[in-house]
């Protein structure tokens, strides 16, 4: 198989579903395709929402203890939680980053689904995960985490597609040259440019996923969307689920 590494899914933590993924839906025009009873043993409820072939995840906990708790408490709310990616060897991609001292955290193995994620502390700024779906490298293809029938939930008509995603990091060069060797995907610049997506890093105090990027069909009526759903709204972006949605 030859080797591809494409951005799959991105994943917020709120501290509860409902208002997010309700916001989120109603402002980008999506619909919700899955609600995964898997993640329960994980203190956590979920929903997600395909952003064209992208899913687009909002966990929340509903007991104490959890990882994704932890990191509200540990980031004040702000930032995203997981950038996943699929690819044609998640084991390879996860040796590669033990051997830059990156640990895995955790491997998920429910065939035709195998995935590996990374120690967020040694990612630095979010988890990352890789992953790969046997049989399934159509990029419409099934994909288990977003149900059996995902492809049906696509909606183009407000939002088309999820275009990039925003890292900031008092050093953005140091971080991009990091999740490139993780990733395997060379910086250009404090960029790393994927099929589907571009990772851009910028200054900021924090180590975080700050902001992702969407192309849509008409900018001004989901920033009043965004509005009439209570959202600060600036210039063409709006803070929800912890992250800055930013439309053009």
């Amino acid at each position: 198989m030859a080797p591809y590494m494409r951005l799959r899914q991105i994943c917020l933590v709120a501290p509860q579903l409902a208002p997010v993924i309700s916001d989120i839906a109603d402002i980008m025009g999506l619909a919700v395709c899955y609600r995964d009873g898997n993640v329960a043993k994980y203190g956590l409820e979920n929903a997600l929402l395909p952003v064209d072939t992208i899913m687009l995840e909002v966990v929340a906990p509903f007991k104490g203890g959890t990882t994704a708790g932890r990191f509200i408490e540990k980031t004040g709310g702000r930032g995203g939680y997981m950038a996943i990616f699929c690819c044609n060897d998640p084991d390879e991609r996860g040796r590669n980053a033990n051997a830059l001292g990156v640990r895995t955290a955790n491997v998920i193995d429910h065939a035709p689904y195998h995935g590996v994620q990374l120690h967020p502390r040694d990612c630095r700024a979010a988890f990352i995960e890789f992953n790969h779906t046997e049989g399934s490298d159509d990029i419409l293809g099934a994909y288990p985490p977003a149900g059996p029938d995902w492809q049906k939930f696509i909606r183009k008509d407000v939002t088309q597609a999820l275009t990039g995603v925003e890292m900031q990091s008092p050093d953005p060069q140091g971080l991009a040259e990091h999740w490139g060797k993780i990733i395997g995907v060379a910086p250009e610049g404090a960029e790393l440019k994927l099929p589907n997506a571009t990772f851009r890093f910028v200054k900021g105090a924090s180590e975080i996923m700050s902001a992702l990027e969407f192309r849509v069909a008409d900018r001004a009526s989901v920033l009043h969307a965004a509005k009439a759903r209570g959202l600060a709204v600036a210039g063409s972006e709006f803070l929800v689920g912890g992250v800055t949605f930013r439309v053009g």
